[in-house]
């Protein structure tokens, strides 16, 4: 990567200045569309609409030759569009002729002669001719006048030809553009000037609520959590200060309960170490201290201390999402079995566990293993007065479920959903685990998700918990020969 020193990285244009140039640019379109349209084709689009008119009533009259209306329709034609007609056929005889103003001379006068020769020169250039002329005498409104000259030759169905000719007007439009141009030059002043001040209100109504919920962001991100977002104007942007301001209620109870993850791992962490340096200082000054029980606990609190420093890593490895899984085939009965029976040492506790059938799993044996240590060593935490903890397995919908049951005070209904947290835990006094390092249901949903396994939990406040996970059968199981509850 080649960085230069020195030089600033180029902002795009602000939202304010995007909204105003928009709106210019379009304002800007339209009026050039304006101009092109009403100015400069004005002409055109005017000489095409006129020639289309000549057509339709040549069409109109082509359709009534035969018709006993036919002289009516012509006067209507000629009321109408202000066009002078003539109808005759190829010798010359006139069937129709409607004058449609003193200003059309070019078809009166004409002799029979005369409509022959059109007649036939009509038919030489294919049965249709039109012409625009231009007189020499000047308008009222200055110009000159000119007009459209149309012919058409016609078979009508009884086999009679008949010429069509008529004569239009093209209304000068000089001063028509005139006035176009003195109206669109005042418009184009008072559109750029409101859509200037349009521009400037809208951009500013958009820009300043998004500005505003950006410095809060700012300050979100270093850290004031409190920092409130005010969302107004528009929908999404009221929408966006709703969504950050519930992150920053959720970055502040994570920042919360981090602090007391800090806490809480700081006190396990500080306990043994204490231990180990007080009973080491004992050994070390006085004499026949050095006693195998002494050396026992060091042992002891070390290894509790290893366990807090490796359910922290494991913990971190988890979330990460960089922790391999070696799913194998194994007996998952058994292997709970053997677990339970390493927790003999703990006196006076009792581990019941409820199995009608040897189950086979394929996961990541070490992995599910920790999950039942950590489930069993939660229970153990918050056991009731009889120090009973127990275990249940249940096979349903190519589905294993193991149960854990303790009977100590329970957890209240409205934290049920949190105890899965990173972070969490129920009680606020930090309470040191008789075996365990308290990370334990993170580790375990951290697993279960890895896994595609289910979890949850039942609880009751003063009847125990029910902590449970879920996995998918393997393909083999073997029913036991005497299924009985094995106390451990």
């Amino acid at each position: 990567m080649k960085i230069t020193a020195g030089k600033k990285e180029k902002k795009s244009p602000g939202i304010r200045r995007q909204v105003v140039l928009s709106f210019g640019g379009f304002i800007l379109i339209i009026l050039a569309l304006l101009w092109v349209f009403q100015i400069a084709l004005l002409g055109p689009f005017y000489r095409l609409i006129k020639i289309n008119e000549v057509k339709g009533v040549a069409q109109t009259l082509e359709n009534n030759l035969e018709s006993e209306t036919l002289e009516e329709t012509a006067s209507r034609l000629v009321n109408a569009t202000n066009t002078a007609i003539v109808v005759s056929d190829e010798l010359g005889r006139l069937y129709v002729a409607k004058k449609a103003s003193e200003k059309y001379v070019r078809l009166e006068g004409l002799t029979p002669y005369d409509l022959r020769n059109i007649f036939d020169g009509v038919n030489l250039q294919g049965g249709t001719k039109m012409e625009t002329y231009r007189s020499q005498v000047e308008t009222w409104f200055g110009g000159t006048e000119e007009g459209i000259l149309y012919a058409r030759t016609v078979r009508t169905k009884s086999g009679l030809n008949r010429l069509i000719l008529l004569e239009s007007e093209l209304t000068p439009v000089d001063s028509t553009l005139e006035t176009l141009r003195v109206q669109l030059s005042c418009l184009t002043v008072v559109m750029v000037l409101l859509g200037g001040v349009l521009a400037f209100f809208l951009s500013r109504r958009i820009a300043r609520p998004i500005a505003a919920v950006n410095e809060s962001a700012k300050s979100l991100a270093k850290g004031q959590y409190e920092i409130r977002f005010e969302g107004s104007g528009c929908r999404e942007v009221a929408e966006l200060a709703d969504t950050l301001n519930y992150a920053a209620e959720e970055l502040s109870k994570v920042e919360g309960l981090r602090r007391e993850l800090l806490a809480n791992v700081s006190h396990d962490l500080r306990t043994p170490l204490t231990m180990i340096k007080g009973y080491s200082e004992v050994m070390r000054d006085l004499p026949g201290e050095n006693t195998p029980e002494n050396v026992q606990i060091i042992i002891d609190e070390t290894e509790r201390l290893t366990n807090l420093v490796n359910d922290l890593l494991d913990l971190s490895r988890l979330e990460a999402g960089v922790v391999p899984l070696d799913r194998t085939r194994f007996n998952l009965t058994e292997s709970i079995r053997a677990i339970l029976t390493r927790y003999d040492k703990l006196a006076g506790y009792h581990f019941p566990f409820q199995a009608g059938e040897a189950v086979w799993v394929c996961a990541d044996e070490l992995r599910i293993s920790q999950v039942v240590y950590n489930l069993v060593n939660n229970a153990v935490t918050y056991a009731g007065a009889d120090k009973t903890v127990s275990l249940c397995q249940t096979v349903e919908n190519e589905k294993v479920r193991i149960s854990v049951t303790d009977t100590g005070e329970g957890i209240p209904a409205d934290k049920l959903k949190d105890i899965w947290e990173r972070y969490y835990k129920v009680d606020k006094e930090h309470k040191r685990a008789q075996v365990g390092t308290g990370l334990g249901l993170s580790i375990v949903k951290n697993i279960l998700d890895l896994h595609g396994g289910s979890y949850g939990v039942e609880s009751e406040l003063g009847k125990g918990s029910t902590f449970w996970f879920e996995l998918k059968l393997a393909e083999e199981t073997t029913a036991l020969p005497d299924p009985q509850e094995a106390a451990h």
